[in-house]
C-alpha cells in the first residue's frame, strides 16, 4: 500500500519543486459507499462514509493566471497551463480534476488566481473509492479559503459536481463529494440527494466485532465511459414514462404497474434504483437501532440487484463477493459506479484472515490478477492540515 508523506515532507517537496513554501496543505478523503448505488442522480438516498485514505494538496497562490501542477506519484512531470485557456473536455489525466474545480469556480464568478499545486494521494486509483473526488474536494476546500469565496459545504458539492459533469465529462451525482466534504469519524453519511439533507448515522463496526474489508479487483473503471451514461439514460427514460420527476418518487409498491409500461431492460434498471433506495432506508434504520451486524442481508441483496438488474458488476467483483460470503463475511457487495473497482465485505474480525485468504485463492483459481485487500474505517471529512 502507498505510504502517505507527512505534512512537513509534502511541504518540503513543494518547496523543492516550486522554489517557495506553500500557503497551506489541505486533504480530502476518498469514500466507500456502504449501500445505495446509482441512486444519487435519481434524487434518491445513499449511505457512504469518508475513509482513512486521502488526497492531499499543497498550494500556493500566484500573482498571474498560470497554473502549475505536479504529482508525487507516477512519472507525470510538471504540467503548466493558463486559467484563461481552460475549456471543458480538454484536460488530460489527473490534472482535469483540479483544473475542473478552478473552471467551475470561475463559472460561479469567483476570481481564481494562478496557483502552484503539488498532489499526493493514497486513495487507490480506479478502485471505485472516489480518488478523483478526493482530489477535487481537497482543491475546492483550499481555493474556497484562499479566495475568500465563502462557499458552504453544499455549494462546494454542487461546484465539484459541475466540474465532473461539464469539465471532466462524467455524468456523476453528488454522493462522493458529499461524503468527502461532510463525513465524520465513526459515522456513515445518510444523504438525501434531492435536497442535500444529511444525517450522520453511527457505523462503528469495530465495536460490533466486525471489520469492513475493501477488495480492489484491479479492474479499472471510468465514470466518463458509455456504460455509466447509458444507465443514467435508462433511469431518466423510466422516470419520464412513469410520469415522475425522478425515480426517487417511485415506491416499491409501484413496480408491478411499472413492469407493464416499460421494456424489460428499462424496467430492470428502474427496479434496481427503487429497491436500492428502500435498502438504504432499511440499512439506516438497522444501524440506528440494532447495529451493523444486522445489515448483511441488505448488502447481499444490493449486489444481486446490481449484478442482475443494473448489470454493472463483472466476473472479478462477483468472485470477490462470493468468496467473501462463503468464507465467513456476513454481507458483501460491489461498491462504486461499477464495471470494475472494488467490493466490500462486512466480516467478523476473528474471520478476517480467513476471508482474505479465500478471496486471494478464488482469484488465483480464476486466473485473475491478485487483488489488494485492506480495511477501512469511517473518517472525518475534508480539512486543512497546515
Amino acid at each position: 500500500m502507498i505510504t502517505a508523506p507527512s505534512v512537513a515532507q509534502l511541504s518540503s517537496r513543494f518547496e523543492e519543486a516550486f522554489g517557495t513554501a506553500p500557503d497551506g496543505v489541505w486533504q480530502a478523503p476518498g469514500r466507500v459507499n456502504l449501500i445505495g448505488e446509482h441512486t444519487d442522480y435519481n434524487e434518491g438516498f445513499v449511505l457512504p462514509f469518508a475513509i482513512d485514505k486521502t488526497a492531499r494538496v499543497a498550494i500556493r497562490v500566484r500573482r498571474d493566471s498560470t497554473v502549475r501542477m505536479l504529482s508525487t506519484y507516477g512519472d507525470h512531470g510538471l504540467v503548466e497551463t493558463d486559467i484563461a485557456t481552460l475549456e471543458p473536455l480538454t484536460a488530460k489525466g489527473w490534472t482535469k480534476y483540479p483544473l475542473g474545480v478552478v473552471w467551475a469556480l470561475k463559472q460561479r464568478g469567483i476570481d481564481v488566481p494562478g496557483l502552484d499545486l503539488l498532489l499526493d494521494s493514497d486513495v487507490p486509483l480506479g478502485a471505485g473509492l472516489s480518488s478523483s473526488h478526493a482530489i477535487e474536494c481537497a482543491v475546492i476546500l483550499a481555493l474556497n479559503e484562499l479566495t475568500d469565496a465563502g462557499l458552504a459545504a453544499e455549494q462546494m458539492v454542487l461546484a465539484t459536481q459541475h466540474a465532473e459533469n461539464a469539465f471532466v465529462g462524467a455524468p456523476t451525482g453528488i454522493m462522493d463529494q458529499s461524503a468527502s466534504l461532510r463525513g465524520a469519524k465513526g459515522h456513515a453519511v445518510f444523504l438525501d440527494c434531492r435536497d442535500q439533507g444529511v444525517q450522520l448515522v453511527p457505523f462503528e463496526a469495530e465495536e460490533a466485532g466486525l471489520v469492513l474489508l475493501v477488495i480492489d479487483t484491479k479492474v479499472s473503471h471510468s465514470h466518463a465511459d458509455g456504460g455509466y451514461a447509458s444507465r443514467r439514460e435508462s433511469c431518466e427514460l423510466g422516470a419520464q414514462v412513469l410520469g415522475v420527476p425522478a425515480l426517487r418518487d417511485v415506491g416499491v409498491e409501484m413496480l408491478e404497474e411499472a413492469s407493464g409500461l416499460l421494456d424489460d431492460v428499462t424496467f430492470r434498471r428502474v427496479r434496481h434504483v427503487v429497491t436500492e433506495n428502500d435498502r438504504v432506508l432499511q440499512t439506516v434504520e438497522l444501524l440506528s437501532s440494532d447495529g451493523p451486524q444486522y445489515i448483511g442481508a441488505l448488502l447481499d441483496a444490493s449486489h444481486v440487484s446490481m449484478r442482475d438488474d443494473f448489470e454493472i458488476s463483472c466476473q472479478e467483483l462477483d468472485v470477490a463477493v462470493e468468496a467473501s460470503r462463503s468464507s465467513g463475511a456476513i454481507g458483501a457487495r460491489m461498491t462504486g459506479g461499477g464495471f470494475g473497482g472494488s467490493a466490500i465485505a462486512l466480516t467478523p474480525a476473528r474471520l478476517e484472515q480467513q476471508v482474505r485468504d479465500a478471496v486471494v485463492i478464488a482469484f488465483a483459481d480464476a486466473g485473475f490478477t491478485t487483488p489488494d485487500i485492506f480495511t477501512v474505517t469511517p473518517a472525518d471529512g475534508a480539512r486543512r492540515l497546515a
